[in-house]
């Protein structure tokens, strides 16, 4: 045990070190180069930062699965879903379609939303009950949310991909709704 007169002076030297070491040190942080831009030139790597490598993917987002992410079957836009559609998914795209169609395109989907009211510039949103929309690929309508198609812009950063595709099935409920086929 030590006594009260060594342990002061245990603890006066492991300062007086500490100090040493710490005051050492100053001049280092003082001398470093400092790096405003991650790719700024560094005598030593060449670059304050590695280049990225072109083909890499964060994680998360490979995106591997065509039929999901592209609306695409075998390089032709699809005419399934990816998924089973559940009563679940065409409640979400009901959701979907109010919040983000239908001040366009109209509540039933016949291209009369309230901004044919207030002056859509001209052709105005088509009707989702056209021959030529109602017999359209769901791969046609993925492609046009996500990259947007005439006068209408891309909600590709706003729509993730399955919400996409429960707007397209809500789309062609609607669809069914309105035309049901012959002989039912």
């Amino acid at each position: 045990m030590l006594s009260k007169t060594q342990r002061h002076k245990f603890t006066l030297f492991t300062c007086l070190l500490a100090g040493i070491f710490i005051l050492s040190a100053c001049g280092n942080l003082r001398e470093q180069p400092k790096y405003n831009k991650p790719y700024d030139a560094s005598p030593i790597f060449g670059s304050a930062a590695r280049q990225l490598d072109p083909n890499a993917v964060p994680i998360g987002y490979l995106r591997e699965d065509d039929h999901l992410y592209r609306g695409l079957v075998n390089g032709e836009p699809a005419e399934t879903y990816p998924f089973e559609i559940t009563s679940a998914i065409l409640d979400e795209g009901r959701r979907l379609y109010e919040g983000y169609c239908s001040a366009c395109h109209g509540y039933s989907g016949y291209g009369n939303g309230v901004t044919t009211l207030e002056g859509y510039p001209q052709p105005g949103p088509r009707s989702f009950h056209e021959d030529a929309l109602r017999d359209a690929p769901n791969g046609r309508y993925f492609n046009a949310i996500t990259n947007g198609v005439g006068t209408m812009f891309s909600y590709g950063a706003r729509i993730t991909p399955e919400e996409r595709w429960a707007i397209i099935a809500y789309v062609r409920a609607m669809q069914y709704s309105q035309n049901p086929p012959s002989g039912s």
